[in-house]
């Protein structure tokens, strides 16, 4: 591997692959655009496609759906975005136009996930339908999406871990990177005559245990106990996953006056309730089967 690398070079040194002018938008005209926008939009498609489908497999209308993904699309940015920038709120309350600068990322998933709650529930009462069915549905679109869109964090050098040498080992060139992100540790790390830091590459860390979360769902699919459990599933899968990547993230958001990742605590609570719920729903149904 070579010690100096290019601008937009991205390297796995263990794995043996240096990537070239890895591009983070494209120019169409006088109009740039962002690769990071394009694979969210790639990401939404794709998880509706999902929601879709797995309703036409339930006997559901999927047509719910694609209506249902036009509020979902709007509430979920606006969710994610609002949900990043108050825990970040030091580095914009200087800068407020800053806010609606989404080229740049600042998206926190679990602003988005909270936002599309919400928005199913009410979708689904307004309309009579199962909210716990709908969840379920929208589970497997929710999980497919954040596959996809972790991809966006790889072309904008965003969302990586501390230093490691292990061998999924990320090299992004100190340009590319905000300056805000790089840790201690990370510079303690940097060799002199290199241009490049050594991370964690933990958008793919997040990526690969929600791609085995939507396969163990899939597996389940026709072998839930109720509707709802397929969420409770995903809800606790996710935040158990989404804890142990965060102790190793360096872009953490912390709850406020605190050092303690908000997205951890979040997803450990989650995590907790919803095994806590299925446990009282399945002891219940055992009791009820006596």
């Amino acid at each position: 591997m070579v010690e100096i690398m290019g601008d937009m070079d991205i390297a796995f040194p263990h794995l043996g692959i240096y990537l070239r002018d890895v591009p983070k938008s494209f120019v169409i005209g006088n109009f740039s655009i962002a690769l990071y926008g394009i694979i969210i939009a790639c990401a939404m498609l794709a998880g509706l496609s999902m929601a879709a489908w797995i309703a036409k497999r339930t006997g559901q209308n999927p047509d719910h759906y694609w209506d249902l993904g036009i509020w979902l699309i709007i509430f979920t940015i606006v969710g994610a975005r609002i949900y990043y920038v108050i825990f970040s709120w030091d580095y914009y309350k200087d800068d407020l136009l800053q806010i609606f600068n989404l080229r740049g990322g600042g998206l926190a998933i679990y602003g988005g996930v909270i936002a599309g709650v919400l928005t199913v529930a009410i979708y689904a009462r307004r309309k009579k339908l199962s909210v716990p069915l709908m969840m379920d549905t929208c589970s497997y679109g929710l999980v497919l999406g954040q596959i996809i869109g972790r991809w966006g964090n790889f072309f904008n050098r965003e969302v990586f871990g501390e230093y490691t040498d292990s061998l999924l080992a990320m090299r992004l060139p100190v340009s590319m990177v905000r300056e805000r992100d790089i840790s201690e540790l990370i510079r303690a790390h940097m060799t002199e005559g290199t241009n490049y830091i050594q991370v964690h590459p933990t958008f793919l860390y997040e990526g690969l245990w929600n791609l085995g979360l939507l396969l163990l769902m899939l597996f389940l699919l026709k072998k839930k106990h109720f509707d709802g459990e397929m969420a409770l599933l995903y809800f606790a899968g996710y935040g158990i996953g989404r804890a142990w990547i965060e102790l190793i993230r360096t872009d953490q958001l912390y709850i406020t006056g605190t050092r303690i990742p908000v997205s951890m605590a979040l997803g450990l609570a989650v995590a907790a309730v919803c095994i806590v719920v299925e446990i009282v729903i399945m002891s219940r149904r055992k009791k009820e089967r006596a």
